[in-house]
């Protein structure tokens, strides 16, 4: 039997028992599906993080008070807080002194929940209030839309003034140019010199909700006691391992600390952080592959189960086929290539749900979904792969059979 012939004969039983074909194909499909769907998840994900981490900076280091490690691993977290105490605003004010190849140091702190903004008869609750040094706009991923950010002046001379995010002017400002109006934010006021160009949202969180007032006003209203976060901008990417190590030398420095001495502070670029959602991706994406393992091992045992049935079921006409001439490898090959088709069906079924899904993510969800075709190929060869390996002991059940025997079985 040629190729074409065995694989059109695969399909044909394939469709002349469609539910019991659906329900063998189940497996198969439920784990191509999930791989597909897995790796353009993963790969819209890292392609969305990436983008919105690109504009932190490629030259950008910040100096906070613990370090990605420490923050991620909760026994080196409790270690880090007997040992690692704020960074002061003297310590950033050191750094923007003391550091040569830098080319700013800028200072900034925030509270994330519990304030009230109010502008006439318009209100906002948990808003970002940030305060800021004038040079911060230089470090961050906003843009002037309208008016101006926070200046030098404003630090010297203490304006109560305001820089606000693009959520801040549609609803306490609806229809009016915010520029030049009062906000008033936990009870003080602040005339509104610059409204930042709109962000857009991160995994559902908005980043158009907030304000920028002077740091120094700021931590007149809510204390001294938080860390100072320090944000060092290098001439260029390529300078920025050079200035990292500065910069972790002057705070060894200012803190006094000894040689064999831990940094009691933390240093955070981009590239590191890049490279901690790769290692959480990595890891989930590790475990949805391990699932699809298991279906797709559940799916070629029920494929082998079927193909063994097949072969009862055809054992007259096996013998009649070996009767007429037909060779072992003929009845193996036979059976090999109708095994490989139905899980190769499964396979583009599955491929067909995760481009839906695909399809369906990216319209409902602001992550730049797409369908890798290089997964869809892997995915294809995988399935067919498993019907060949799951097809191999029906397939040599059928060519081990006698004719003589076959023939008298369906007699």
């Amino acid at each position: 039997m040629q190729l074409r012939e065995a694989m059109w004969v695969a399909l044909d039983t394939l469709w002349s028992h469609k539910l019991r074909s659906f329900l063998t194909l189940l497996g198969i499909i439920v784990s191509i599906w999930t791989l597909v769907a897995v790796v353009s998840l993963v790969q819209g994900v890292n392609q969305y993080v990436g983008q919105k981490i690109a504009r932190l900076g490629s030259n950008i280091v910040s100096v906070n008070q613990f370090s990605l490690e420490e923050m991620t691993d909760q026994k080196q977290f409790r270690e880090a807080q007997k040992r690692n105490k704020p960074i002061t605003l003297a310590e950033y004010e050191y750094l923007r002194d003391h550091l040569r190849l830098a080319r700013l140091a800028a200072a900034s702190e925030q509270r994330t929940s519990g304030t009230n903004l109010k502008a006439g008869n318009h209100s906002m609750t948990d808003v970002t209030v940030i305060g800021a040094t004038a040079n911060s706009i230089e470090v961050s991923n906003w843009d002037v839309l309208a008016g101006r950010f926070l200046s030098s002046n404003d630090e010297t001379r203490g304006n109560p003034v305001a820089f606000i995010g693009a959520d801040l002017a549609n609803q306490l400002f609806p229809g009016v140019n915010p520029i030049g109006q009062t906000i008033t934010v936990d009870g003080h006021d602040f005339q509104v010199v610059g409204q930042a160009s709109a962000q857009g949202n991160v995994f559902g969180q908005s980043q158009d909700s907030f304000v920028d007032i002077p740091l120094d006003i700021y931590r007149s209203m809510y204390g001294t006691q938080d860390s100072v976060g320090v944000q060092v901008l290098a001439p260029s990417a390529v300078l920025l391992p050079a200035v990292t190590d500065e910069v972790e030398m002057e705070m060894r420095s200012v803190r006094h600390l000894k040689y064999e001495d831990k940094d009691t502070f933390g240093l955070i670029g981009a590239d590191s952080l890049m490279t901690l959602w790769h290692q959480l991706t990595g890891v989930i994406a590790g475990v949805m592959v391990g699932v699809a393992m298991v279906f797709l091992v559940v799916g070629g045992i029920v494929i082998m189960n079927i193909m063994l049935a097949a072969v009862t079921e055809r054992t007259r006409e096996i013998g009649i086929r070996k009767a007429l001439g037909a060779r072992r490898r003929d009845i193996l090959s036979q059976f090999l290539v109708e095994a490989a088709v139905l899980s190769a069906v499964g396979g583009i079924l599955g491929v067909g749900l995760a481009y839906g899904f695909t399809l369906l993510a990216g319209a409902v969800t602001p992550l730049p979904f797409s369908l890798p075709w290089l997964a869809v190929l892997a995915a294809l060869v995988l399935a067919t792969v498993v019907g060949v390996f799951f097809g191999i002991y029906p397939a040599q059940k059928a060519a081990k059979l006698d004719p003589i025997t076959a023939l008298r079985a369906e007699a």
